[in-house]
């Protein structure tokens, strides 16, 4: 399993040579990839479909209990075949819908590397390998969005998109270490099979709020639900590809994998109420634009909510229904958005109020967006009308705020089919109206994926009970953690979900016909509101960060080196005194009564040097003070049994003193630039800063956490490092690092020197 999504990044990074290769078959050759994908996949279906799973690791940092563990159960191979088949028509279309771009290698790059890390994501087993993969979707997709980077409004996108999607991520990186830490393990299947009650434990609370920002963020959940819709600023591929099985989803697919282990009345509450408030925000949204893919977007995010709401109601026929629902949605979404992008390829706009009759010119096209159409708004016999169905069915049994959340998705289902009649029926029939380009049927590439889409839906929604053996209730159990007894059924008989889904139908199509008037109406209205929705707060929000950054680069970061030392020694000194006292107290426990004489006249040279340095206005005497500084720290650090270090400040004093000397005379005179306020302020952080060192370094002599390391390196010294010179073995084998940056810092030192003094020999030549 590894390979299958390790290959996906060589792939991606073999794209643009295959593009060159292939020419304009290199959409056919590069789909090899996903359908090689859906072949491995497949073999996959009977052991899952009987309830096993696969679980394969590999050790990546074992002393963390961090591993690159996959995954493969029901919900995880359910998301990859979508991934697969999907990605596999995504990529032949956009071959031909990118024909002759000069970018079309880096597309492909991009796109396919965004392929591998939603499958990474969807098998990942480990919480940490979850979220590198998790960051690789947000990050390919930017690259994706912003893929026409000329046009300002891409950049714009792109960037909203990442700045959303990054914010969660972040949260949802603190939520998985705090998952880590109550189920005592980094593998989601150790968290939920501990035998830990995580809604008892006392970091539920925070892990909870944590992973909720994470999953709606990346799935588009209000108030999050702006980012969505602008990423149409993408081609039409990625769209397809983004919304109907791969990024948006991601949100969802952690939801139902964490559920079984996660849920509470808590996790069923917000679920079910950030849930059903993006559903009716979206189709609302959806109503009001012309743009076929903002109105395909709207309608996804809606999709997502419902999704996510189905989740919080948590009942046998809704957690069914949720299976149901997220693969009917990435059937008819991924073929819809495909339509649409054919259509303006094809013609020139996608503007549904500049398109009409085009059914004769484009009839094959006509007939797959009208059956498309007619699964987005349920109506059998696609398979969207079973999903729409279970829903129903599940709102009429809901325990939580039950019939109120039936009426808002009547309500909704009502708007969702005028939708849908819009994108079937405007374009296509009525009188003609001239477009950009002359209408003509979409190429192979292009059509290929909505039909074999479309033809997967009719034939899930005929042979619905073998699919749901197959396949459906694995996924159900790994959702629900118990396989529902519900059967899928094309037909029930007339009953109450039938009736609800016929209103619907028939009060959204009486909607539609009202379309031309209510459209713009609704438009208007969404405009002024939109001047309070959270997409508002976005700006905002980008606005302060701009201000303050703007106000610290003028006040903190103004180039005067003096206020950036006293800015950082007064935050470092007084974090570090207040927790000093805070959790130690002013002791001062320094007995001086053993001391010796030459200890203090070393002290002694340290403070005088110090001082004269700081006063002296002269160059050559304060570079002879740091001078005698330099040396008398090496006389300390030889005092106290530290020869390596004394012989290396020793080296670098030298160095420095000459270094410092050959410099000065390129320096032009001292200038008084401070005022004497100013210098009375450096004066007092200065003391400031040292009396807190002082009394950190006392205080650490009197504190010891630990045993001293020492009879470690006497005992070990000769066993593990081969020497019984102690000093030795610590800077040569056990504190390598540590020596190694100090032969560079001498190094360096050396260089700067010799560079220096062959300048000056090359002036005294000329």
């Amino acid at each position: 399993m590894l390979l299958t999504v390790m290959l996906g990044f060589v792939v991606a990074m073999a794209a643009p040579w295959l593009v060159k290769l292939s020419g304009r078959y290199s959409g056919w050759l590069l789909a090899l990839y996903p359908f090689s994908l859906v072949v491995y996949f497949a073999q996959w279906i009977p052991v899952i479909g009987q309830g096993h799973s696969q679980l394969t690791t590999y050790q990546w940092f074992p002393g963390l209990d961090i591993s690159l563990s996959l995954y493969l159960d029901g919900l995880s191979l359910l998301f990859a075949l979508l991934i697969s088949i999907i990605g596999t028509f995504v990529l032949i279309y956009a071959g031909s819908y990118l024909k002759g771009h000069k970018d079309l290698g880096r597309f492909y790059l991009i796109i396919i590397a965004f392929m591998a890390s939603m499958l990474g994501l969807v098998l990942a087993d480990n919480v940490i390998t979850l979220f590198v993969f998790w960051e690789l979707t947000s990050i390919t997709s930017y690259f994706l969005i912003g893929f026409q980077h000329e046009q300002a409004s891409a950049r714009k996108a792109a960037l909203q998109g990442l700045f959303v999607t990054v914010g969660g991520g972040l949260c949802l990186l603190a939520g998985f270490v705090l998952l880590a830490i109550m189920g005592g393990s980094y593998s989601i299947q150790g968290i939920l099979s501990s035998g830990v009650s995580l809604p008892e434990h006392g970091l539920y609370g925070a892990a909870l709020v944590l992973v909720l920002l994470g999953a709606f963020t990346k799935s588009a959940q209000f108030p999050f639900h702006f980012w969505l819709p602008n990423a149409m600023a993408a081609p039409t591929p990625v769209s397809a590809f983004l919304h109907s099985a791969t990024m948006v989803k991601a949100g969802v697919y952690l939801l139902a994998r964490l559920n079984p282990g996660m849920a509470s009345d808590l996790w069923s509450t917000i679920l079910t109420s950030v849930g059903a408030l993006t559903v009716i925000t979206a189709v609302v949204m959806a109503l009001s634009h012309r743009d076929m893919k903002k109105i395909l977007a709207y309608s996804t995010v809606m999709a997502l909510g419902t999704l996510v709401m189905l989740l919080g109601i948590g009942t046998e026929l809704a957690l069914t229904a949720f299976v149901v629902f997220l693969l009917a949605h990435s059937l008819y979404k991924g073929a819809l958005f495909m339509l649409a992008g054919a259509v303006d390829h094809a013609v020139g706009t996608k503007d549904l109020s500049e398109l009409s009759g085009l059914r004769k010119a484009m009839p094959v096209t006509a007939l797959l967006m009208l059956l498309a159409a007619m699964s987005l708004a349920g109506i059998p016999p696609l398979f969207g009308f079973i999903a729409k169905e279970l829903l129903f069915e599940s709102l009429l049994q809901a325990s939580v705020w039950g019939y109120g959340l039936l009426l808002l998705f009547v309500f909704s289902a009502i708007l969702l089919v005028a939708v849908a009649a819009a994108l079937a029926l405007k374009p296509f029939y009525g009188q003609y109206l001239a477009t950009p380009k002359t209408p003509h049927e979409p190429p192979v590439a292009e059509l290929l994926g909505p039909v074999v889409l479309i033809v997967m839906a009719l034939l899930l929604s005929l042979f619905a009970l073998p699919a749901q053996q197959w396949l459906l209730s694995s996924s159900m159990l790994a959702v629900a953690g118990y396989v529902p007894e519900v059967k899928l059924a094309l037909w029930h008989g007339v009953n109450m979900p039938l009736m609800l889904s016929a209103v619907s139908l028939v009060l959204g199509i009486m909607l539609w016909t009202q379309w031309h008037r209510v459209q713009p109406w609704l438009s208007r209205v969404i405009a002024q509101l939109s001047r309070f929705g959270p997409e508002r707060g976005y700006f905002k929000m980008m606005d302060g960060i701009t201000w303050s950054a703007s106000w610290q680069t003028r006040f903190l970061q103004n180039g005067v080196l003096g206020l950036y030392m006293v800015v950082l020694i007064l935050s470092t000194f007084l974090l570090a005194g207040y927790t000093f006292v805070r959790s130690y107290g002013l002791h001062f426990p320094l007995d001086v009564q053993d001391s010796y004489v030459y200890e203090w006249v070393v002290a002694f040279l340290l403070i005088v040097s110090a001082l004269f340095a700081s006063t002296t206005r002269y160059r050559l005497a304060a570079v002879a003070a740091m001078g005698v500084l330099g040396f008398a720290v090496a006389l300390t650090f030889i005092h106290f049994s530290a020869p390596d270090l004394g012989i290396t400040q020793l080296l670098v004093e030298t160095l420095t003193v000459i270094l410092l000397v050959l410099v000065l005379f390129k320096l032009p005179e001292f200038v008084q630039l401070s005022s004497p306020w100013e210098r009375a302020r450096d004066i007092v952080v200065a003391l400031f800063g040292g009396v807190v060192m002082l009394f950190i370094l006392v205080a650490a002599i009197d504190i010891q956490y630990f045993d001293s390391i020492s009879s470690y390196y006497i005992d070990n010294s000769e066993l593990l490092g081969y020497g019984r010179n102690i000093v030795n073995v610590i800077l040569v084998d056990f504190r390598v690092l540590d020596t190694l940056g100090e032969i560079f810092v001498l190094a360096l030192a050396a260089l700067g020197v010799l560079s220096m003094i062959k300048l000056r020999a090359e002036d005294r030549v000329k």
